[in-house]
């Protein structure tokens, strides 16, 4: 059957066309009109970024392999010994521009420690794929190899950074800024054959805020090396009822995981049904996580999640949760001797730096409710993660890996109303899987007849 032919006026361009019918001006309409609706939701430059600088916090803290990375497998170096750490149901290699897009949020950044060794794998993919053109490829061979030439630069391996812009001027005859780079490079180079040739080591970036890193990423990589069960009387198992009556038909599991900082993991504390629940009301409300700076709030770096605050009222469920805390710990959970349940949900990356939970200055935030410090924690595992993610004691040198429905327990104040130094803690960034916590911090306030008051430094 012969193909209809139309005449189709053409409103946007102003002319007609006959033939097929012509669909595009109004294809092009519903195309924007439909972007628009979800464009909220689409990533953007800081998710990139974002996700980029959270890939690479991987990498660091759990000592993973760029190339491993890069074929979508986890491994673990540690000297000359590489070891798979874990070994995902699915995995996916990543792309020439997706090495590209992650050695270049590095190379924005200053960070030229990331930038080489992500650049190196995006130089390597992208001259594999000479005369393939990929439709959402950003980047490209030359952008990688000018980027990686000058982080070469940066880190003092200039004899590579004239190598790859010689290349790149291959590929861009035209390029003056290449040239003069090069005589540039060169200059350096000749400048430096009178001196005595040095090693160059690519150094991770300075954190001035985290002077115990080395500590945290050990503990973050194992569980420590806290005495077992068995070699230490004074860790053991139980059940729980705190004399409560609520608790005597249906005990708390009480794991004791320390006794210096006192820290107790209670299995089972809450049911596949509750958590569930509480994440559902907790999902719409979720926003960026902040922490105390000076006398306000904000958000950073060395704490990535989302998070929100539920009040008893706002669910039945939330109320009974808490109701078990009081119970349990024999502790005044309500406001203002408490604050509300916190949730909050940790993605791949998503960490939380070595800190304390309570206020370290009088001019915290945390003053403002006027019931004290923060005397206790009382932190709900709501999900498990694959990989990753365990909440790690930093100067008590030990480590606990997310125990779905369990819940952690521990004094962050001395009986005298000192800060305990040993709580020092860290929320290990989640290698795989999604993890979600509910945080419950009870003040000193209104719990003065349940934990009284006591003179010695160490109680």
């Amino acid at each position: 059957m012969a193909a209809s032919h139309y005449l189709v006026e053409d409103y946007t361009w102003g002319h007609q066309r006959t033939g097929e019918l012509t669909l595009l001006p109004t294809l092009h309409l519903a195309l924007k009109d439909g972007y628009d609706k979800v464009e909220a939701k689409l990533p953007k430059a800081e998710d990139l970024e974002g996700a980029a600088k959270g890939l690479m916090r991987l990498q660091d803290v759990y000592a993973l392999n760029t190339k491993g990375l890069v074929k979508g497998e986890f491994l673990q170096v540690a000297g000359d010994d590489v070891s798979i750490i874990y070994r995902p149901t699915f995995s996916s290699s990543l792309s020439a521009d997706e090495c590209f897009q992650i050695g270049k949020v590095a190379y924005d950044i200053g960070d030229y420690y990331h930038s080489v060794t992500w650049l190196e794998e995006a130089v390597t993919l992208f001259r594999q794929s000479i005369g393939i053109w990929n439709t959402e490829d950003q980047g490209s061979l030359e952008e990688a190899l000018d980027h990686l030439a000058f982080s070469h630069y940066m880190t003092g391996n200039v004899g590579n950074a004239v190598t790859l812009s010689k290349e790149l001027l291959q590929l861009d005859s035209k390029n003056k800024r290449i040239a003069k780079n090069i005589l540039k490079y060169e200059k350096i180079l000749q400048a430096s054959l009178d001196a005595a040739p040095k090693e160059i080591v690519l150094q991770r970036p300075n954190v001035t805020h985290l002077l115990t890193r080395d500590t945290y990423e050990s503990l973050c990589q194992r569980l420590g090396s806290q005495p077992k069960h068995y070699q230490d009387s004074q860790l053991y198992c139980s059940y729980e009822t705190n004399l409560s009556p609520h608790l005597i038909l249906q005990p708390v599991k009480r794991e004791i995981i320390s006794q210096k900082p006192y820290v107790v993991l209670y299995h089972k504390f809450i049911s596949d049904s509750e958590a569930k629940r509480i994440k559902e009301i907790a999902g719409p409300s979720l926003e960026r996580s902040v922490v105390a700076s000076g006398e306000k709030q904000a958000a950073v770096e060395y704490r990535i999640s989302k998070s929100a605050w539920l009040k008893d009222t706002v669910d039945p469920v939330i109320r009974k949760l808490e109701q078990r805390i009081a119970h349990l710990t024999g502790l005044n959970v309500q406001q203002p001797y408490a604050e509300y349940l916190q949730v909050v949900n940790y993605g791949i990356g998503g960490h939380y730096e070595p800190h304390f939970d309570h206020a370290t200055s009088p001019n915290s935030p945390l003053y403002k409710l006027k019931s004290g410090n923060r005397v206790a924690t009382f932190m709900i595992y709501l999900s498990t993660v694959e990989a990753g993610g365990s909440t790690a004691f930093v100067y008590a040198n030990f480590s606990v890996p997310v125990v779905k429905n369990a819940a952690l327990f521990w004094w962050n104040l001395h009986k005298n109303g000192q800060g305990n130094a040993d709580t020092l803690h860290a929320g290990c960034p989640v290698l795989i899987g999604d993890k979600w916590v509910a945080n419950k911090w009870i003040r000193e306030h209104g719990q003065e007849f349940q934990r009284k008051c006591g003179a010695d430094p160490d109680e």
